[in-house]
Formats: structure tokens, sequence, C-alpha cells
């Protein structure tokens, strides 16, 4: 990792949160959302870019952020959300909740990317890549990341013929395969173009089915 641009504690004494997302591209599910003030006098030792790590390494991690930060906080935006203001803004949703629900107001908000939500309790500035450049960002990109995960495994018990603990929801071809067999269900997000093609294909009948389609699935 890049030496971090700003200290747990920034110049003036204030603290200062990273913010981060995850599940932007998949086919499915909400999108998620962190903010994590650290506590310099507790440093968390492996903080990098989510997507570097193993999940093993990710959910160590995310124990050691939730026991040992100052403050974090996990939002999310629904799929309804998503089709409703596009998945930008329910990014950005997702991000100005987890800002909000600090138990610490920050100083400062730190955020990865290239724009910043409206609404945020304090100044804060966008920062490109900067999940490999910010440790409170990192962390924040480890709490997204694991909290989706999980959400994607109660995705899969409860739709399970579309392997949602295998792809995470992403456009793979197990998951084009099965959308276009069994349609989309209540967990798909309607306006991403391949469920709404799919929708389209199984109302008009175009769909591939091998036998009755799951009681889960919907038309």
């Amino acid at each position: 990792m890049q030496q971090p641009l700003f200290n747990t504690v920034n110049e003036t004494g204030g603290w200062v949160a990273g913010v981060d997302e995850a599940g932007r591209g998949p086919l499915a599910g909400p999108v998620f959302a962190a903010a994590v003030i650290l506590d310099g006098n507790q440093p968390i030792a492996g903080l990098r870019d989510s997507k570097t790590l193993s999940s093993q390494a990710r959910h160590e991690l995310a124990h050691s952020i939730k026991q040992h930060a100052r403050a974090w906080f996990i939002a999310s935006a629904s799929v309804a959300e998503i089709d409703a203001l596009n998945i930008l803004h329910a990014t950005m949703l997702a991000m100005q909740r987890a800002c909000v629900g600090l138990s610490l107001i920050p100083d400062h908000i730190l955020i990865d990317g290239n724009r910043v939500p409206v609404g945020l309790p304090c100044a804060a500035q966008a920062i490109v890549k900067g999940d490999q450049r910010v440790e409170a960002i990192s962390a924040a990109s480890i709490l997204a990341k694991t909290a989706r995960d999980a959400d994607c495994f109660v995705l899969h018990e409860h739709y399970n013929q579309y392997g949602f603990y295998q792809h995470k929801g992403y456009p793979t071809k197990m998951h084009l395969d099965r959308l276009a067999r069994y349609g989309p269900c209540p967990a798909h997000r309607r306006s991403f173009a391949p469920v709404k093609r799919a929708h389209a294909e199984h109302k008009t009948g175009k769909a591939l089915t091998d036998g009755p389609v799951p009681r889960q699935a919907i038309t």
C-alpha cells in the first residue's frame, strides 16, 4: 500500500472516516457501503484493497476492524432503490447512510472513487483508487465486501437454483445461463440489461427450461 494520504487523525486533530462500496456490478442483491474511523492507538496490520485479499483474510480483518476501529458502520441500498434511482445514485445513497450511521461524527471523510455523495455530515474528498492509498478506505472496503458476501449466502438459501454463493451475483456464464433458464427472482435488479432481457423472454415464453420452473423464480 502507498503511504496513506491522511492519518487517522487529520492535521487539525479531527477524525477521518474512510468510505467504500461493494456490489455495483452484480445483477442481484443490494449494494453495500461501509464507513470506518480507525483508531491510531490500535493499528490494524494488513489493511489493503479487499479485492486483493483472500476470503479468509477479509473475514479475519473484518473482525479486527470491528474490534479495534474507533467507529464503523455498514449500510446498503435495496434492489428496489437501485432500480428506481440507478446503480450510481443508489451507491451514493448507501455511502451517505454509512457516514450518517457512524457513532462518531468525523471531521473529514475520504471516499473511494471520483464522486462525493450529498448529505454528508462534514467535508469530504473523493480519492481515485483510495482503497489502495488510504487505510481507512481499505478497512471500509473490507467491511462492505464481507457484508455483501454474507448477503449472497442468504440469497442462495432463498433462491438456490441460481448459485449465488458461487458467482456472488456477477454476470458469469453460470449466472446468465441460470437466469435464462429460470428467469429473474425478486433479488435480481430489473434495471440491469441481462435481467431485463431474461424477464422479457420469460413473459413471452422464449426462456430455456428443463422441467418446471422452481417455486422461487418469478415470471
